[in-house]
């Protein structure tokens, strides 16, 4: 019989001694920021028709925002993301065979969840969960999701940033805040009211690819210690002034009823918390390598770095396994009742281990779409097809756009 010890042993046996344990617990601590901050900073409400809708504690509770501060981590993700890629960039012997490896990693988790959630919407319907329900519960999945879309795109973007990385060292990511910058200059200034809808977009790519370059300008060693120092005091700084002297709004997540969002598309307050965020990362790595060399707190790290891909993917999916049953039961604290109470926060800690208890439960399951498919049989050429037509259908259902 395999007992906890056992399992630790094992895993740190098997850990080389080159791992660099303080990159995989700061990507670790980012994955378990997004179920968290979703179960937490998510709630429903339910129509006189039973159907769920979306909802979030933060419309009422708006001095809560600095909870999304701590748990908006993405900044940390990318980070990491850039320094892990460029130590397997370097190892490369094809820079295609090297993107495509690492595309189709990302792909096929989420073809799996979006195919299954595809596959399973007919049927709850036919057992009675109203069509509103399943449209908010399909909008709830597939919005972790953007976050793959835009992480396979910057790693494309892997060889432009090591050759960045070389000619301005940690200066590499400053363009990028200055492009946010202005547009949130432009779409939110004087000039508001004549610029297009669209603007707005243009902020994703560089939002995001500003912590993913800082990360690769760290795996370069292009910045060190006095860098860090410069990113923590300069983000914080800016962080600062952008919420007291230029009024943004204060959550880092969008609030239901506001007209304004930080994270979709990023604004200048994401860049600012990344840079402070990624400082901190850096003047704490060698401190956070130190206590992930306890194979106790190490075993968790790996068992997380191996679920990645499960967690962002069905996260959403083990709460609304709970949330969908309880609609049928009526008003249920912490559940389907408004978030706007501040009994509705302690009810919904209390139903946060049984979210983790069935994402656990569903991840079993789910990391087979991890794996590689079977590949060279009609079969399986047709099993792809079917998983990508589902797929589709189910974007297309959940983006509003059927």
């Amino acid at each position: 019989m395999t007992t906890l010890a056992t399992t630790i042993e094992k895993i740190e046996a098997r850990t080389p001694a080159h791992r660099d344990r303080a990159i995989d617990g700061l990507r670790a601590l980012a994955l378990l920021a997004v179920p968290t901050g979703h179960w937490l900073l998510g709630g429903f409400t339910l129509d006189d028709g039973g159907a769920l809708h979306n909802a979030s504690p933060l419309a009422t509770f708006g001095g809560f925002a600095p909870v999304s501060w701590v748990l908006q981590m993405l900044g940390i993700f990318f980070l990491v993301g850039g320094y892990a890629s460029v130590l397997s960039y370097r190892r490369r012997k094809s820079t295609t065979a090297w993107l495509r490896q690492r595309v189709v990693r990302l792909g096929r988790p989420v073809l799996g969840v979006t195919a299954v959630w595809a596959a399973a919407m007919p049927l709850l319907y036919a057992l009675g969960v109203p069509g509103t329900t399943l449209r908010t519960g399909s909008t709830l999945v597939i919005q972790p999701l953007w976050f793959v879309g835009v992480y396979t795109v910057v790693t494309a973007l892997t060889p432009y940033c090591v050759r960045a990385a070389h000619k301005l060292g940690g200066w590499a990511a400053a363009p990028l805040l200055a492009s946010v910058a202005v547009v949130d200059f432009l779409r939110y200034g004087p000039y508001a009211d004549t610029m297009p809808s669209w603007l707005s977009m243009v902020n994703i790519l560089p939002g995001w690819l500003f912590a993913y370059q800082l990360g690769v300008s760290w795996g370069e060693g292009r910045i060190g210690r006095r860098g860090a120092r410069v990113l923590l005091i300069g983000g914080t700084l800016l962080f600062a002034a952008l919420l007291v002297v230029f009024h943004y709004p204060a959550s880092m997540v969008g609030v239901p009823g506001e007209t304004r969002t930080n994270s979709h598309p990023p604004s200048l307050l994401v860049l600012a918390l990344a840079a402070a965020q990624s400082g901190a990362a850096i003047l704490l790595r060698d401190r956070i390598g130190r206590l992930l060399s306890r194979p106790a707190l190490w075993a968790p790290v790996v068992v997380i770095n191996l679920c990645a891909m499960t967690i962002l993917c069905w996260h959403q999916t083990a709460m609304l396994a709970t949330a969908v049953p309880a609609s049928f039961l009526g008003p249920v604290a912490g559940l389907t009742t408004s978030p706007d109470s501040l009994g509705w926060i302690v009810a919904r800690l209390t139903w946060m281990p049984l979210f983790a208890t069935l994402l656990v439960l569903i991840g079993r399951y789910a990391r087979r779409f991890d794996a590689p498919w079977q590949t060279g049989t009609r079969a399986s050429k047709a099993r792809r097809a079917a998983a990508g037509l589902l797929a589709a259908g189910f974007a297309v259902f959940a983006l509003g756009l059927a």
